[in-house]
């Protein structure tokens, strides 16, 4: 048996506002055979190259009561993490828990919630991590 994912659903209370929060933080944009819209109770953004999950974002009834059992890890594409960190937290996400530096200088990641409370995090940019491996190798500590 072999199958594949077709999307990743978020279930939440608002799915238009929820699906526009998370546009600009992946660079996805509307699926062009089901754009979102205000009132729509199911809103599906899509990579626009096609190379990662659609996220489906559906209205439920119940706010989030617990930890997620599955969360996105997202990985800024050029700006180091920090960076990416502050326009994370300058377009409303929130720190849940900051985990950089737990297996050393460099190392880590940032536990962060959307407007609705679903948890994510942020790992380190390829430069950064590749800096890292680089310097493990080499015996050299890196900054964190």
């Amino acid at each position: 048996m072999v199958a594949f994912v077709s999307h990743v659903t978020v279930d939440c209370r608002d799915a238009y506002a929820l699906s526009r929060w998370w546009k600009p933080v992946l660079g996805y944009v509307d699926d062009a055979d089901d754009p979102g819209a205000p009132g729509h109770e199911e809103c599906m953004i899509v990579d626009p190259d096609g190379a990662a999950p659609r996220l489906l974002f559906i209205e439920v009834p119940e706010g989030k009561a617990t930890k997620n059992r599955l969360h996105l890890d997202l990985r800024p594409r050029e700006q180091p993490q920090d960076q990416e960190l502050a326009d994370l937290l300058a377009h409303g996400a929130t720190v849940v828990a900051d985990r950089r530096g737990i297996y050393g200088p460099g190392s880590g990641w940032v536990v962060l919630a959307d407007p609705e409370g679903n948890e994510f995090c942020l790992l380190r940019s390829p430069a950064e991590r590749a800096a890292w491996h680089a310097a493990q190798a080499a015996g050299a500590p890196v900054e964190a």
